[in-house]
This record gives structure tokens, C-alpha cells and sequence, in this order.
């Protein structure tokens, strides 16, 4: 059984646990060990290759917004003869290479970390890369519940605090440290992702490509080694920063503002206020022009337009007002793989109910605002414990309990469904325009095909070093329960497609 997953239960779940087996059922006989192809390199650190005889779910609690998006050059004096300062992120995210991060950190920094890993407080370090290292960076641990469920101390693990218990936590790494006019492959964070909860360690790359093939914005990922203080520490996804960078390079004009987890409306259907918006943006917060217009404007459209009750006026306004075309491709591809972690997950804890997990951008010239993909790690789930407490519990567009929130899943958790909202409900209503997309993205980058692919190319590429990973700790997954992670998500996304084909 996967550690991170039986922790969900063994960190205060198991009453709930004991009522359903935790495991996923059906899985299909493991299958034969993979090769590593010719053209998956591992990009070893130097003394490893000279020795080597033969490695949010909720949201990540990011708060590097005000430093993290200055401009500049890449680097000045002697970092510009360094590659970093001079390749982009293409050299990062290079699918066919598993790059390793060195990081280094005084003793004490790192008991520092550990101590609190929930505090997500940096501490200095240095960071080697490609034979190339950058003395001074900062460095923390990043997540919310899901990343440190089961891997902090502290006696409530859904408030996660205490010291560190497991191996692997994810990671961020502020290149710009101390003010720093520098850039790392065009990228001011690093984000490795541990992947604690994802049995098959494909989920998040896997997902990012399914929206990227389609044209959605969503970050670059790949996979990455990481050692600490000269150390192994495992297989992490290596996810691509969403920051004004991010926005520049994927929109016309990417000078607008970018929000993170703030949903045009409220719980009650009413235009998000100004104060919840500022407050959840990423970029632009320091403008002494600011404006929050260009999304209350197309919440106030929607709700003139009664879009939610009329699909004809949802047609014109999300036409207007945003890129129709990849608003419904993004849908389509969120509910094929069950991104259930999303925003189509309206969560009811304690307070108001409101979704998460995504970022949405507002483009100034167009005034179309646009959503962009993000924390995937619990997508392509269709049952087992953290499906049980993500899962959505309507199809797309539909609504339950005359929209009042209401229990779901095995640990009865509140939810309400995303379609009571104004702008979901227009997004949803779109009936014609969603088939036709969902069909080309099933006979296309969906189709079992391509995915399985994409699946056995990558899985031969990480397969080495998640026996790296298994030989060197305890609470790391072995092998055959990776193969069997890998098999849970073909047996419950490819085969059936196969079936069905």
C-alpha cells in the first residue's frame, strides 16, 4: 500500500478508513519491468556520475507575490557568462532529460526547516545545476493539507505543524534571493513537487500536458532528481512558476493582473468585492493605478445578461469576454481527467464555499480574462482514499440539494455544486460547443493511444529512480507499488477508453 496514502488514515482518518478498503480496486496485473529508453537522461550531479557504477493538493500557501515578478535582466557581471543566465526555460523543462538539483544548506538551516516544515519560512542557501551553482538562493518547504498530510508531527493533520516525518516535502527555491537581479532559465522560483500522494508519480506531468496539447495555459513540467546537503532525496515533479513571466509568455499582452484562487463570484452569486481580489493577486499589487474592473465587469455582464439561465447570452458574453474556444477546451479537459481538486470543486469548510486550485488572468488589451490550470496531483482519480475526499459529486453543469451545500464521500466533507455559480452555470450551458471539443480531445491527445504513450515513455524514464528512491528510504514507494500505481491509472482512464473504442 503507498506510505503517503495509508499516513491519510494513520494521522487521525482511520475510524473513516476502516470502513472501505483503502487500496483502489481492479488494478490490473503489475506490468513487465520497464526499460529506460536511449533518449531519457538522467542528468546525474558530478560526483554522482564519477561514483555511479552502474534518482497541493491544496493549494501551496504561496506568498512570494510582491519579489516575484520584478523585472530585469537575467544577470549582471560575471552571471552572464553562466548558462543559466542565458537559456531559457526550454533547457529546464526539456522532457527527455531528468535533471538534478543540488541543494546545499548549513546544518542549522536545515534543522531549521525541518523543525517546522508547515511555517514555509526560507531559509539561505546554494543551489548546483548543470555544473553551475548559484551560492545564495532561498529555500522552504511549500504546501497546505495535502503536501504535509501525514508527513509533519503535529497532532491534527489537517492543521499540519511540527516537525518533518517523511523523506520527501515539496520545495520552493527563490532564486532572486536577498533582491537579487537574477534569473534561473528565465525563472525567478523553482517549484519541485513531491508528489507524496500520487501512487503513480505521473499525475501532475501528465495532466499539464493534457491542457498545454490543447492550448490551455498551464505550467511546463517534468520530472527531477534532488539531493540535499549531498544527499538523495527522491523523484520530484518539477512544476513551471505561474507569475507574470508565465503570463508574458503565454498571453498577447501579459502585463494584466493575475489572481490565484479567487472565483469571479461569491458563494451567494454576487461579484467578488474588490478586497477579496486584490487580495489574491499575484501581480500588479503594488500599482498605485490598481484595478480589480476588467473581472467584476465580466462577472456584472454575466449576471445583466442572465447568462446563467440563457445559453444564448452565455454564447455572447463568454464570446466577448473571454477565448470561447479554449474556456470550453479547458473544461473538457478538467472533467476527462478528474480534476476533482479544482475549480469545479466547491468546498464548504467552516466558511464560505468557494473553489481553488487555479489561477485566472486578465488580459488588458482584450479585457478577456482567461483561466489557467494548475495543482494537479489529485487529478485522474476515480476511487481510493483521496478520491474520497475530493471527489465532486455532480456531472458537468449539474446541481444537487436545490444548490445548499451537502456531505459527499467517505469522510462526509461539505461541498456545493459549481454549477449554482453565475459563471459556471453559463460555461456549462454550452452544450454544443463542449461535445464537439470533447470529442476531438478524446480522438486526439486523450485518445488511450496517446496516452498510454505518454504513460510507458515516461514511467520508463523515472523507473530508475524510483528504485534509487526505494533502495534508499524506508517510507518510499517500492517498485512494484509504483507499477501498480501506474496500472491503477491505466486500468481506470486507458482501458476503458480502449473498451469503449
Amino acid at each position: 500500500m503507498w506510505k503517503a496514502i495509508s499516513a491519510l488514515c494513520v494521522a487521525g482518518l482511520l475510524a473513516a478508513c476502516s470502513s472501505s478498503d483503502a487500496s483502489d480496486p481492479g488494478v490490473a496485473e503489475s506490468v513487465a519491468p520497464l526499460e529506460e529508453p536511449d533518449d531519457a537522461t538522467v542528468d546525474q550531479s558530478p560526483s554522482e556520475a564519477e561514483s555511479d557504477d552502474g534518482e497541493e493538493s491544496s493549494g501551496d500557501g504561496d506568498d512570494d507575490r510582491a519579489e516575484s515578478d520584478d523585472e530585469g535582466s537575467a544577470a549582471g557581471g560575471e552571471e552572464e557568462d553562466f548558462l543559466y543566465a542565458t537559456e531559457d526555460a526550454t533547457v529546464l523543462f526539456d522532457p527527455s532529460v531528468v535533471h538534478t538539483f543540488d541543494i546545499n544548506l548549513a546544518p542549522e538551516a536545515l534543522a531549521e526547516l525541518d523543525a517546522e516544515p508547515a511555517a514555509e519560512e526560507y531559509v539561505e542557501g546554494s543551489l548546483t545545476f548543470n555544473g553551475e551553482t548559484l551560492e545564495s538562493v532561498g529555500v522552504r518547504y511549500k504546501g497546505s493539507v495535502g503536501a504535509f498530510v501525514g508527513c509533519t508531527d503535529g497532532p491534527n493533520p489537517f492543521s499540519p505543524s511540527g516537525p518533518k516525518t517523511c523523506t520527501k516535502l515539496s520545495l520552493k527555491l527563490r532564486i532572486n534571493w536577498n533582491g537579487a537581479d537574477t534569473e534561473f532559465y528565465g525563472q525567478r522560483r523553482v517549484q519541485l513537487h513531491a508528489m507524496n500522494l500520487d501512487e503513480s508519480l505521473l499525475r501532475e506531468r501528465l495532466g499539464y500536458e493534457m491542457f498545454r496539447s490543447v492550448g490551455v495555459a498551464a505550467p511546463r513540467s517534468t520530472h527531477a532528481r534532488v539531493n540535499v546537503n549531498g544527499e538523495f532525496v527522491g523523484l520530484f515533479a518539477l512544476v513551471e512558476q505561474v507569475d507574470g513571466r508565465f503570463t508574458r509568455d503565454r498571453f498577447d499582452d501579459g502585463t494584466g493582473n493575475l489572481y490565484k484562487e479567487v472565483w469571479p463570484f461569491d458563494q451567494s452569486g454576487a461579484v467578488t468585492s474588490s478586497e477579496a481580489l486584490i487580495d489574491g493577486l499575484e501581480t500588479n499589487e503594488d500599482d498605485e493605478d490598481l484595478s480589480v474592473e476588467i473581472i467584476q465587469s465580466f462577472a456584472q455582464q454575466l449576471l445583466d445578461a442572465n447568462a446563467a439561465n440563457d445559453p444564448d447570452a452565455a454564447r455572447q458574453v463568454l464570446g466577448e469576454r473571454t477565448d470561447l474556444d479554449t474556456l470550453i477546451s479547458y473544461a473538457v479537459v478538467d472533467r476527462a481527467i478528474n480534476h476533482d481538486d479544482g475549480p469545479f470543486h466547491w468546498y464548504c469548510d467552516g466558511g464560505p464555499c468557494e473553489p481553488h486550485n487555479f489561477y485566472l488572468y486578465e488580459d488588458p488589451s482584450s479585457q478577456q480574462v482567461h483561466i489557467i490550470a494548475w495543482d494537479l496531483d489529485n487529478a485522474w482519480r476515480t476511487n481510493g482514499i483521496v478520491y474520497e475526499a475530493v471527489g465532486i459529486a455532480d456531472g458537468w453543469g449539474a446541481t444537487s440539494n436545490d444548490c445548499e451545500p451537502f456531505p459527499f464521500g467517505q469522510f462526509n466533507f461539505m461541498q456545493v455544486s459549481a454549477a449554482c455559480d453565475p459563471f459556471v452555470a453559463a460555461w456549462s450551458s454550452l452544450d454544443a460547443e463542449f461535445a464537439a471539443a470533447d470529442a476531438a480531445f478524446r480522438s486526439g491527445p486523450f485518445a488511450p493511444d496517446n496516452v498510454r504513450s505518454l504513460i510507458d515513455e515516461w514511467s520508463a524514464q523515472i523507473e530508475p529512480i524510483v528504485a534509487e528512491a526505494s533502495a534508499a528510504h524506508a517510507d518510499a514507494p517500492t517498485v512494484e507499488e509504483w507499477r501498480a500505481g501506474v496500472d491503477a491509472l491505466i486500468n481506470d482512464f486507458v482501458v476503458p477508453a480502449e473498451q469503449e473504442s
